[in-house]
């Protein structure tokens, strides 16, 4: 595929560069639903961990699961260490360590958990900048979190955020760039097909 050349390069984390082994996001959602009164099939811990079937609150509310609750009980139940010991990172994102244009990672992985993460992948020196979406800076599609992190390395002209997600391209273009999305599960597993201006299997096939 003919891809252009961009002065700089936005990334998403979980499902683009990495992930975690599927015992973890079981063990999780276990201790969540416990939590929040409500048992999560395997499918439904899958489709809600990887964003499959559409908006994860939307999924959470048709399950008659209260979406703050849930999320408080989730964020309470993730372990850094565990998460860091069950992340894996995707042999096709290893051409990201190579890239000498501005690159910086935007993800809805909160803090305490991207730190641990990227030291146990060895990752860290991949990026310029780090933003970990909140309620402060806003959640992808919200183009917030990307322009602080792109104004905060003095990026300028034509740039791409990478994901797994449509929310990731909806922040893509939400903030004036190209938007890729990177398919790990395949169409029929997500139950979309998710628009982009560039549709890959691999990051390597981009990058």
């Amino acid at each position: 595929m003919s891809v252009p050349s961009y002065d700089h390069w936005v990334f998403d984390l979980d499902g683009t560069l990495v992930d975690v082994e599927p015992d973890y996001v079981h063990d999780v959602f276990d201790r969540v639903g416990d939590r929040v009164g409500y048992d999560f099939s395997e499918r439904e811990a899958e489709a809600v961990w990887h964003g499959l079937g559409g908006v994860r609150n939307e999924q959470l509310s048709e399950w008659g699961v209260d979406v703050e609750t849930f999320w408080e009980a989730f964020h309470q139940e993730e372990d850094p260490e565990a998460r860091a010991d069950a992340t894996y990172l995707y042999d096709d994102a290893e051409v990201v360590g190579d890239l000498d244009s501005p690159t910086v990672l935007v993800t809805h992985c909160q803090e305490y958990l991207t730190d641990p993460v990227l030291d146990a992948v060895d990752i860290g020196d991949w990026f310029d900048a780090v933003v970990c979406c909140t309620e402060e800076t806003g959640w992808k599609p919200d183009p917030e979190p990307v322009n602080m992190a792109l104004s905060s390395v003095g990026a300028d002209g034509d740039g791409v955020l990478v994901g797994d997600g449509p929310h990731d391209v909806g922040a893509a273009w939400n903030a004036g760039l190209d938007g890729a999305h990177v398919e790990r599960h395949g169409h029929d597993r997500r139950g979309l097909c998710v628009v982009g201006d560039h549709r890959v299997d691999r990051v390597d096939d981009l990058v």
